[in-house]
C-alpha cells in the first residue's frame, strides 16, 4: 500500500497567541504509587513511539528511517496483527485516533499521515515544528515537540488551536514525548528518563508523576533497549499500559489514586 496517492491537505495554520512567559506558580506534585498487574511479550525490534488502546485492541507506532510502522498488535502475545510501513526517509513518531481516523506524526519531516480505521491512507498534513507525541481529548488533537510546549491541533487540517506551556514546581518541563489522555489529564513520557508526568491541560502544571525506574529489571535487559516510551489507556477497564523502545515486555500497571476531572 503506497502513500503516493494521498493528496496533501492545505496548511492553514492561523497565528497563535504567544505563550505567557510569566513565572508559573509552584504546586504540589504527587508521587503516584504503582504495581505491575501483568506483563506481556512485546516485539523487541519495535522502536516504540506511540501506543493506544481502542475498542479492545492495542495499536502502536514505531520509528527509525526505513523501519517506521503503524501496527495493530495482539496485546497478549506481542504479535503484529497488521501493519502499514512508512516509506523512507520518514521517521515515525506519535499516534492518535479521533473521529474514526488514525493520525501518525513524523519527526523532522514536518509531515503527518491520516488513515482510516482499516489502515487505508487518506491524506497528509504538515506542521512547522517537530513531531514527537500525539493524543486526543475526543475533540482535538494534542501534539508534543520535545519542548515544554504542547500544541492543540484541529483534526481537519492540523492547524494550531492554541498552546499549553508545561511546568513542574514552577520550572519548565521539557522533553515531553509520548502523550496519552487519561481521565481528563495529559500523561506524558519525559524523554531519556523513567518518569511519566501527569499534566493539568488548563494550567499546564504537572500535578502528579510516576517514577518507573526499575520497571524493566536488569535480568530482562539485553543492552539493546532504549528509553521508557509508550502509554496506552483502556478506559473501559481502567487499565494503564506502558512499554519502551525495543523493550521485550509490555506492562499493565495498577496506578493508585489517578487524578480525574
Amino acid at each position: 500500500m503506497a502513500l503516493s496517492g494521498c493528496a496533501p491537505q492545505a496548511q492553514t495554520t492561523p497565528p497563535v497567541a504567544p505563550v505567557s512567559q510569566a513565572a508559573a506558580p509552584r504546586n504540589e506534585v504527587r508521587q503516584l504509587s504503582w504495581s505491575i498487574a501483568r506483563a506481556f511479550p512485546h516485539d523487541a525490534s519495535a522502536f516504540t513511539q506511540g501506543l493506544l488502546w481502542k475498542d479492545g485492541k492495542l495499536f502502536e507506532s514505531t520509528g527509525l528511517e526505513g523501519k517506521s510502522e503503524m501496527r495493530e498488535v495482539d496485546a497478549a502475545t506481542g504479535q503484529v496483527v497488521r501493519r502499514f510501513k512508512l516509506p523512507a526517509p520518514f521517521f515515525g513518531e506519535g499516534l492518535a485516533f479521533l473521529g474514526g481516523k488514525f493520525y501518525y506524526l513524523t519527526w523532522q519531516s514536518k509531515t503527518g499521515f491520516v488513515f482510516d480505521a482499516n489502515f487505508k491512507p487518506l491524506a497528509r498534513f504538515s506542521y512547522a515544528n517537530e513531531g514527537w507525541g500525539l493524543t486526543s481529548d475526543g475533540k482535538r488533537l494534542l501534539q508534543s515537540d520535545g519542548s515544554d510546549v504542547l500544541t492543540w491541533r484541529d483534526p481537519k487540517n492540523f492547524a494550531s488551536l492554541g498552546q499549553v506551556r508545561v511546568t513542574r514546581n514552577g520550572a519548565p518541563q521539557r522533553n515531553l514525548n509520548e502523550l496519552e489522555w487519561i481521565r481528563g489529564y495529559i500523561w506524558a513520557n519525559v524523554w531519556q528518563t523513567d518518569e511519566i508526568v501527569v499534566i493539568d491541560p488548563k494550567t499546564g502544571q504537572v500535578v502528579a508523576q510516576l517514577d518507573l525506574g526499575g520497571l524493566l529489571k536488569s535480568h530482562e535487559r539485553t543492552g539493546r533497549e532504549d528509553v521508557l516510551n509508550g502509554i496506552a489507556y483502556d478506559a473501559q477497564n481502567g487499565r494503564v499500559f506502558v512499554t519502551g523502545k525495543n523493550w521485550p515486555k509490555l506492562f499493565w500497571l495498577r496506578v493508585e489514586n489517578m487524578p480525574v476531572k
